[in-house]
Order: structure tokens, then C-alpha cells, then sequence
């Protein structure tokens, strides 16, 4: 029997066990399909371009095309950022059931207009998932090995997603369909991952941090921590009955900075990823599939699978600034490099692999798996908080998104890397400032979030 005061003690100090493991794949197939749905559109743009007859398109209309998800990402994030107050479990499956839905949807869209409309609603869904994995993720994870968990359930199932986006591509071509078919059955093939975890996801428990500190449930909250645990609790923990403005208030320095890190990284970043398959690769004589599949599985997948080695020791913080410094360096490198690399493709794939590798192993592993907005912020507003960090993420994506083109034809592709190696650099310096260090600590302990504070603060109301 333990004392209240223990309740989450017990799911912080428990080693990895069966529940973390159906939980990671549960939550982590989600992020694939994430993943998946938003790298294809790059992979595939070419193809859907020539389908629809389009010779030139304008900066604007490839915005929209590349972005629209992103924008409907972060309308997502702020709609099921609020719903998850009422329940995580609730709404969990709502996310992958919208995606797939879109996702299948794309392969009837007659033009690209109707292509961009359903992808902002597929972006709905995407954002949801953005709020609610994460969450989820870290309120049932252990202390120990929370950062690694995040960044391997979130990082590197994202960029399996994003390789696998290429294999389609790939594997379509090899059976010889048509050019026109080739990029709807990339974009809907999204539907398999997202509905492979629908059910695992409704048979998920609720968390045992929301149950007690939200919905006041602590017998639940017990029987939770009992079956991940094995333990019995004697007093449930105490009910947050703080007004959920005032909590959030307390910490929104911490959640802003946290937004605005993801902002940067994701600015860097999407620019790759969504225009890399074609502009980029063009430019180092590869195809765009080739592009993905060696960018991925070379160099971003292995870079975030360090990420998740290194991040519970070394520390969020120096582990972002580190990335950021260090894919500043290679991005100044490629730009210098750039017509060098243009005659020797092996050469380019190296030198912007080698921006992928840093990239992906800091601020990917920090920023890009969403870790910092629920580690930095109480049970009370996790989900809420958990938006606005991803907001500031989509916000840095869609930027990418509709701003790369237009620059792309003031600065050319090499004042363009310039000023993602100057981003970078910046961002070097914002992690060592904007937030502190949640390395190894309870999330009770880092939000001041325990029984103790908790029962302080209804005292004095």
C-alpha cells in the first residue's frame, strides 16, 4: 500500500514494461501516418502537377498545396487541445479515423483545388494526433526513460512514415501504374496505418494523471497505476481544482518558448521536407524518390534513432542547441559546396545528408517530437499547452510552406540555405534560453504540479 502522495511516484520509477511497449506502438503508428500523410505531398508533387495539366504554378497555389495540412494542423491542435480537457481516451481515435477518412478521400479528388481542401481537412486530423499522442505518451511514461520514449514514439515513427512514403512511390512505379494514378495511390495508401491502430487506440485507458487530476476519479486513477504498476494505492491523489487560466498563466513562458523553438526548427526543416523531393534534389541531379529514400533512411532516421540514445542523458537543452549548431555548420557547408555537389549527386546527397543527420539528432529529437510542450507544463492545462507549442510548430511549417517558394525566386537556392543555416544558428541560441532543463525529473516536480501544491493552492483560494 502506498500513501497519495506516491500515486505517480510509482509510474515515474517503474521500469519499461509490456503496458509502455502496446502503448508506444498504440500511439506511435498514429505519428507514422503523420508523418506519412504530410512528407507524400512532397514526394508526389511533380506527379500531381503533370496530372492536372499544371506547366507553372504560382508561389500561392504551391503554398496551398504543400501547406494546406499544415494549417489545418493547427486548427486541429487548438480544437482537440481543448476537447482532450475532458478526457484524453474520449477523443483518442477521433484523430486517426479523420485521417484516414481524408486520406482515402484524395483519391478521387477531380482537380487541385478539391486536393488542397481535403487536405487541410486531412491536417485536422494530424494536429489532433500532434496534441494527443504526445500527451498521452508522457503521462504514462516513466521518468526514466520519458525523453527517449517521446522521441522514439513520436521522432523516428514520424520519419518511418515519411521513408515508406517513398517505398509506395517506388513500388507503384515498379508495377507500371500510370503517372496520373501513381501520386492518388501514394497520397491514400495513408488510410492503412491510420486505421491498422483505430482499435488499440479505443482500447486504451484513460491516463492516470487526467483521471485524478481532472476528472477528480481517483478509485480509476488507482486502477490504472495498478495495472501498469502492479501496486495498490491507498488514498487517490488529490483533484486540481485550479481555474485552468490561472495555471496556464503560471506557465506560459515556458510553453511559449517551448512554441517558439518548434517554430524555428519546423521553419528549417519543412523546407526540406516539403520542397527537398523536388527543388533540392533537381538541383544535385537525383530523382525525388531517390531524394527521400536516401535523405530517411541514411541519415534522418538514424540521426533520430541517436536523438533517442543520447536525450535522457545528455539533456534537452544541450542536445538542441548542439543540432541546431551543428545543422547550421552543414547548411553553410552545402550552400558553399553547392555547385560542386551539382555535378557529383553522391556528393550533394552527403553534404545535405549530413544536415539531415544534425538536424534530426537535436531539435528533431527535442522540438520535432512535440516533448517540450508536455513536459513543460501541469496535468491541468498539458493539452491546452500542448496546442500552442504546436500552433508555433505549424505556424514554422507553413511559413516553409508558402514563404519558400517566394524566396526561393528572390534569393535562388543558395541564399535560401543561407538563411536556413542563419535560422539555425538562432536557433542554437534560443534553446539554451527560452526553456529549462526537464531532464530526468518527474513532470509533478518540474510544474510544481504535486499533491503538496496542489492542496497549497486550495487553501489559499
Amino acid at each position: 500500500m502506498t500513501s497519495a502522495s506516491d500515486a505517480f511516484v510509482q509510474l515515474d520509477e517503474q521500469p519499461i514494461r509490456r503496458f509502455h511497449m502496446l502503448a508506444l506502438i498504440t500511439t506511435g503508428m498514429g505519428v507514422f501516418t503523420d508523418g506519412y500523410d504530410l512528407s507524400s505531398i512532397g514526394v508526389v508533387l511533380p506527379l500531381v502537377l503533370a496530372s492536372f495539366g499544371i506547366d507553372h504554378i504560382s508561389g500561392l497555389q504551391s503554398g496551398l498545396l504543400t501547406g494546406s495540412a499544415l494549417v489545418g494542423a493547427a486548427l486541429g491542435a487548438l480544437i482537440f487541445g481543448a476537447l482532450a480537457q475532458r478526457g484524453r481516451k474520449r477523443f483518442y481515435g477521433m484523430d486517426v479515423l479523420l485521417m484516414a477518412i481524408a486520406a482515402a478521400a484524395q483519391i478521387f479528388a477531380p482537380d487541385m483545388w478539391s486536393l488542397i481542401a481535403i487536405r487541410f481537412v486531412l491536417g485536422i486530423g494530424i494536429g489532433a494526433d500532434y496534441v494527443l499522442s504526445p500527451t498521452i505518451m508522457a503521462e504514462h511514461a516513466n521518468r526514466r526513460d520519458r525523453g527517449k520514449k517521446l522521441v522514439f514514439g513520436f521522432g523516428v515513427f514520424w520519419c518511418l512514415g515519411a521513408f515508406v512514403a517513398a517505398v509506395v512511390l517506388l513500388i507503384v512505379k515498379a508495377v507500371g501504374m500510370p503517372p496520373a494514378a501513381q501520386w492518388r495511390i501514394v497520397l491514400a495508401f495513408g488510410v492503412i496505418p491510420a486505421l491498422s491502430v483505430l482499435y488499440l487506440r479505443r482500447r486504451m485507458p484513460e491516463t492516470a494523471r487526467y483521471l485524478a487530476r481532472l476528472a477528480g476519479d481517483g478509485k480509476a486513477a488507482g486502477e490504472v497505476i495498478r495495472g501498469i504498476t502492479g501496486r495498490v494505492l491507498e488514498t487517490a491523489p488529490l483533484r486540481d481544482r485550479r481555474a485552468w487560466q490561472e495555471v496556464l498563466s503560471n506557465h506560459l513562458r515556458d510553453v511559449l518558448g517551448a512554441a517558439l523553438l518548434w517554430l524555428v526548427y519546423d521553419i528549417v526543416v519543412y523546407s526540406s521536407i516539403l520542397f527537398g523531393p523536388s527543388v533540392i534534389a533537381k538541383g544535385i541531379g537525383v530523382t525525388p524518390v531517390v531524394f527521400q529514400l536516401v535523405s530517411f533512411g541514411v541519415f534522418v532516421i538514424p540521426g533520430t534513432l541517436l536523438g533517442v540514445a543520447v536525450i535522457d542523458n545528455m539533456g534537452r537543452k544541450p542536445l538542441a542547441a548542439l543540432g541546431f549548431a551543428l545543422a547550421g555548420g552543414a547548411l553553410l557547408l552545402f550552400a558553399l559546396l553547392q555547385h560542386a555537389a551539382a555535378g557529383i549527386p553522391l556528393l550533394g546527397l552527403a553534404l545535405f545528408g549530413l544536415y539531415n543527420f544534425t538536424i534530426s539528432f537535436g531539435p528533431g529529437a527535442v522540438s520535432g517530437s512535440g516533448l517540450l510542450g508536455v513536459e513543460l507544463s501541469p496535468t491541468r492545462v498539458r493539452s491546452i499547452a500542448q496546442s500552442v507549442t504546436v500552433v508555433g510548430g505549424r505556424i514554422g511549417a507553413s511559413t516553409a510552406a508558402f514563404l519558400f517558394p517566394a524566396l526561393l525566386g528572390v534569393t535562388g537556392v543558395i541564399g535560401l540555405l543561407y538563411i536556413l543555416a542563419a535560422l539555425s544558428l538562432l536557433g542554437a541560441i534560443l534553446a539554451m534560453v527560452v526553456v529549462p532543463e526537464p531532464k530526468g525529473r518527474s513532470l509533478e516536480e518540474i510544474n510544481s504540479d504535486g499533491d503538496a501544491a496542489i492542496a497549497a493552492a486550495a487553501a489559499a483560494q
